[in-house]
C-alpha cells in the first residue's frame, strides 16, 4: 500500500465519528514488566475480557509480539484475529492508524509520528521506534493507503471528531513542549484541519488531573453525537479535577461547533480518587526511562476513556460508588446500544483506559 503526498482534506477523506459503523478494531496485548504489574498477567487478562466483548459485536484484531503470540493466541477467544508484530507497548488508540473516508466509501489513514507522548522531553519509555510502525503496518493489513506526517506528532488518544467537521482537543497536550514545539497553535490547527478534514478545533484548556499523556481529551470529554459531548465532572471543589472541569464547561458552554450548533453537555461524575497500593507499585519492573509507578501516585480514572462499537460501549468501572451513576447516564446517551462495563483498575494501572487500548477502524470499502 502506497504512501500519499496529498492532503486528506484535498482528496476528500474525513476522520468518521468513532459512533459511526466500524468494520473492526485493533488491539495491542500488554508484556512490559516496567509497566504492567506482576509479569503483565493481570492486565493481559483484562485485555482478554475488553477483546472477547468487542468480538462479540465486530471483528477484532489483537497485535501481539513473538514472544507473547501462543500465549495470548491460548487466552483469547477464537473469533479475535491475532497477528504477531513488533511493539513497544499496548496503546494502539495513540501510536495505531487513524482511518479515514470518503464519501464513496473508500479508506485510507494517517500515520501520525508517535514518540511516546513526549520523546526525550517527557515522555514515558524509550525507545518508540516498533510503535511508530504500528500505523503502516496496520494499513497494510488493512489494504489502504496512508499519508505519513514525518514532522508532526500526534497520538489518536488527543483528538475526537464528531464526523461533521468538528475536532475536539486539549491545549494542555497538543501545545505541550515534547510533541510540535516549532509550530504555533495556528499552524496546529491548521494541520489537524487538513488531515481530519475539519472546519473547527475546540480546544479544551486540560485534561484529567495527573494524567501522564499531558492531558489527552479521550480521558476528558468525547462526543456522543454531533451537537453533543460527555465530560468529566466533580461536584468536590476541593479536588483538583474540579478547576479543570469547570474549565471545560464554560469553554463548551460558550463554543459552537463547525455546524454553528451550541453543544448539548452531559456531566459524568468521575470515581472517587484511584490511589496505587503498595502491592500494585511493587509488582512493577523499574526501569531507566521509564515513568515509576510509586505508591500513594493518584491515577487519572475517568469513565470518559469509554470505547463505542457496532451496537456496545465498552465502559471502564472501579468498583467505585459512581460506576452504577455512570452507567445509568451512558445508557441514556446512548439508548441503541448495549452498556458493557469492564471491571478496568489494571488498564488505569498502565497509565490509561479502555479508549486508550482500542482503534476503530470505519466501515467502508476498500482501498481505491
Amino acid at each position: 500500500m502506497k504512501k500519499l503526498n496529498t492532503i486528506p482534506k484535498e482528496d476528500g477523506f474525513r476522520m468518521p465519528g468513532e459512533f459511526e459503523k466500524h468494520s473492526g478494531t485493533y488491539m495491542i496485548w500488554p508484556e512490559r514488566t516496567d509497566n504492567w504489574r506482576l509479569g503483565a498477567k493481570p492486565a493481559q487478562k483484562v485485555f482478554a475480557e475488553v477483546a472477547s466483548v468487542i468480538g462479540k459485536y465486530e471483528a477484532m484484531t489483537m497485535i501481539v509480539s513473538k514472544a507473547q503470540y501462543s500465549n495470548a493466541r491460548a487466552m483469547l477467544p477464537s473469533y479475535v484475529r491475532v497477528v504477531e508484530m513488533s511493539n513497544d507497548d499496548s496503546w494502539v488508540r495513540d501510536c495505531g492508524a487513524t482511518f479515514l473516508v470518503n464519501d464513496k466509501g473508500n479508506k485510507r489513514a494517517v500515520d501520525w509520528k508517535f514518540n511516546a507522548w513526549g520523546g526525550l522531553v517527557d515522555g514515558l519509555y524509550f525507545p518508540w521506534d516498533s510503535d511508530d510502525k504500528i500505523a503502516q503496518k496496520m494499513c497494510e493489513l488493512e489494504g489502504v493507503d496512508r499519508y505519513r506526517l514525518d514532522d508532526f506528532i500526534l497520538e489518536g488518544g488527543s483528538i475526537h471528531v464528531d464526523g461533521e467537521g468538528t475536532c475536539m482537543t486539549t491545549e494542555e497536550c497538543l501545545l505541550s513542549a515534547g510533541r510540535n514545539s516549532s509550530m504555533t497553535k495556528e499552524e496546529i490547527e491548521k494541520t489537524l484541519c487538513d488531515y481530519l478534514n475539519v472546519e473547527k478545533v475546540l480546544w479544551l484548556p486540560r485534561g484529567i488531573y495527573n494524567d501522564e499523556t499531558n492531558g489527552h481529551v479521550d480521558n476528558m470529554c468525547t462526543f456522543v453525537k454531533p451537537g453533543v459531548v460527555a465530560l468529566a465532572w466533580t461536584e468536590d471543589e476541593n479536588d483538583p479535577q474540579y478547576q479543570r472541569s469547570v474549565e471545560a464547561y464554560e469553554y463548551l458552554s460558550n463554543e459552537t461547533d463547525a455546524k454553528g450548533r451550541k453543544l448539548e453537555i452531559h456531566k459524568i461524575l468521575t470515581p472517587s480518587p484511584i490511589l496505587i497500593t503498595k502491592e500494585e507499585s511493587e509488582g512493577v519492573d523499574a526501569v531507566d526511562g521509564t515513568l515509576p509507578r510509586e505508591e500513594g501516585d493518584r491515577m487519572a480514572a475517568s469513565y470518559i476513556n469509554y470505547y463505542v462499537g457496532n451496537g456496545f460501549v465498552a465502559v471502564p468501572v472501579f468498583n467505585d460508588p459512581n460506576d452504577a451513576k455512570a452507567i445509568e447516564e451512558l445508557k441514556k446517551l446512548y439508548p441503541d446500544r448495549k452498556i458493557e462495563p469492564i471491571y478496568a483498575r489494571e488498564i488505569l494501572l498502565g497509565g490509561g483506559n479502555i479508549h486508550c487500548i482500542t482503534q476503530q477502524v470505519p466501515k467502508g470499502c476498500s482501498n481505491e
